[in-house]
């Protein structure tokens, strides 16, 4: 037995408004438009004017005596016409003194514009017709709702119950009909539930249809934002997706969808803090450890609580520190240990993953099986650690990216020392040259002048060193500074030194020797050499 109510949306059909009492009461007689009586009434609306079509949205069940039709057969065409453009559901029509009966032209417009055209035999009073079919309509929101809240209900019920995302998904899908995806901002599946066609797995309906939309869901689908992802109060954590699989989504499937979007921005919420509390405790472990506050002898059966198990071969210690620049529309620190577990999980080694949002620090132990896999897995890990970040949101755009430091490889003792030094070390580091990662093996000169970054004599000794050379560089063209760079980093090999700044010899002979001029110096002496190259490496610490 077909319902009155459209189920689709908000209304009732028009073939439900001639059986309610109202108009029952007028014996209506449907003259056109009899396969049409399942079009959705959203609203009545009674009128004689004749351009009444401008004041209609679509929709409308359109009650009249005929004052407006006009006497000419072009008219009463064209008013059908207008209304049949706007998109009302039917136009009744009261028989009486004005119209006995309804023009010929009349009844053949609307049988070709497909519009259900009803007469009524009897009078019928408007405003009570009105009364009663809004009421029906208003019955059918408060119907649509109340599926709405029982799946709200029902997927409130399960999470409770510790079914988990999973399962209000499983719940909604059952009620849609249709496959149900949780995905995030970017289109990155995180969940999926319900059944495609002839019982296929939903994730080979995301695969087939997200290979066939690349950018965005196939029309038709329903999209609704799970919030509390981004900054404010607008801010979208994740969508639900509703594909039109076995049949289009229905507004009462986007209903219950919305209610169910409240639900799941709470469970993600509570997950992501959970997760980022998990990852700080990590980090509080790693940082007891590196700081001495954990024995080396107590460090294993502490790390295995924390789900670490390496093998028998050396611990790596890695440290990522970022700089001050972090972006304030990241995803957080939860989002980033996260992002960074997943880009690590291909490395194929036991990690210890923690965060220090106060340090700016992400912490790290690995296990590795030889010493000798040092410098591969290093490789895998500061390009991990790098992809983990930028798919957080964690640096500022056009800011530096964060620097990776690791430190060698050995036991629990030899990780205690060593993620020690790799956070300090990754300290001193913010103004090096970018690299992958860095050695902390090689950057102890560097510790050094940055822990004396505030001291006086050492900017007095970077002036005296190379003070005449930086005040050429602002006053004339071309820098000599990155001349005396290069040529140092080459220890001296002036063939390697012209090849890196694309110079002739002849050039850059007459650059060293404007140099020597500069600094009074004799640039192949080893003492001057080691002189300046400790002042241009304390100059990117010094204020």
């Amino acid at each position: 037995m077909e319902s009155g109510y459209d189920t689709r949306g908000a209304g009732i059909t028009v073939r439900r408004a001639l059986e309610l009492p109202g108009l029952r009461g007028g014996l209506p007689e449907v003259v056109a438009g009899a396969d049409r009586l399942g079009r959705t009434v959203r609203w009545v609306h009674a009128g004689e004017v004749p351009h009444i079509a401008s004041l209609l949205k679509g929709g409308e069940l359109l009650l009249t005596t005929g004052y407006g039709f006009g006497t000419r057969p072009a008219d009463q065409r064209a008013f059908v016409r207008t209304l049949a453009e706007r998109g009302i559901a039917a136009l009744v029509v009261e028989l009486g003194p004005r119209i006995a009966r309804l023009p010929a032209a009349l009844v053949d417009a609307a049988r070709a514009a497909g519009l259900p055209l009803v007469q009524l035999h009897r009078e019928v009073p408007f405003v009570a017709v009105t009364e009663e079919i809004h009421t029906e309509i208003v019955n059918g929101h408060y119907a649509l709702l109340r599926r709405a809240e029982e799946v709200h209900r029902r997927c409130t019920e399960a999470l409770l119950g510790g079914g988990g995302v999973p399962r209000a998904l499983e719940i909604l899908a059952g009620f849609t009909g249709n496959p149900v995806f949780l995905e995030t901002t970017d289109g990155r599946l995180l969940y999926a539930a319900g059944k495609g066609p002839e019982g296929a797995d939903p994730l080979q309906v995301w695969e087939g249809l997200r290979d066939r939309h690349q950018d965005d869901p196939p029309a038709g689908s329903a999209l609704v934002d799970v919030p509390g992802g981004g900054p404010g109060s607008g801010g979208v954590r994740a969508r639900l997706v509703l594909l039109p699989v076995r049949s289009a989504p229905e507004p009462v499937h986007r209903m219950a969808a919305e209610r169910a979007a409240g639900l799941l921005a709470v469970v993600l919420m509570q997950a992501r803090q959970e997760e980022e509390l998990a990852a700080r405790g990590r980090g509080d472990f790693l940082t007891d450890l590196a700081e001495g506050r954990v024995d080396a002898a107590d460090a294993p059966a502490q790390a295995r609580v924390l789900g670490f198990k390496p093998g028998s071969g050396p611990l790596l210690p890695v440290v990522m520190r970022f700089g001050d620049a972090l972006s304030p529309q990241g995803g957080g620190w939860a989002v980033l240990a996260r992002a960074v577990g997943e880009e690590l999980a291909a490395l194929g080694v036991p990690v210890l993953l923690g965060v220090r949002p106060v340090e700016g620090r992400v912490p790290l132990l690995l296990g590795l099986r030889a010493e000798t896999e040092r410098r591969a897995v290093a490789d895998r890990v500061a390009a991990a650690l790098r992809a983990g970040a930028e798919r957080a949101g964690m640096p500022r755009p056009g800011g530096r990216p964060p620097v990776v430091v690791v430190g060698p490889a050995g036991g629990w003792a030899a990780a205690s020392t060593g993620l020690r030094h790799a956070a300090e070390t990754a300290t001193a580091a913010q103004g090096l040259p970018d690299r992958l990662w860095h050695d902390a093996r090689r950057l102890d000169i560097d510790l050094l002048l940055w822990r004396l970054r505030d001291h006086p004599d050492l900017a007095d000794f970077v002036d005296r060193a190379i003070g005449p050379v930086l005040d050429h560089d602002r006053r004339s063209k071309p820098p000599l500074l990155p001349t005396l760079e290069s040529y140092l980093a080459h220890a001296g090999r002036k063939a390697e030194t012209a090849r890196e700044l694309h110079l002739n010899r002849q050039t850059l002979y007459n650059r060293l020797a404007r140099i020597g001029e500069l600094l009074a110096a004799d640039l192949d002496d080893p003492h001057t050499a080691l002189a300046l190259g400790l002042a241009l490496r304390a100059r990117r610490h010094v204020p």
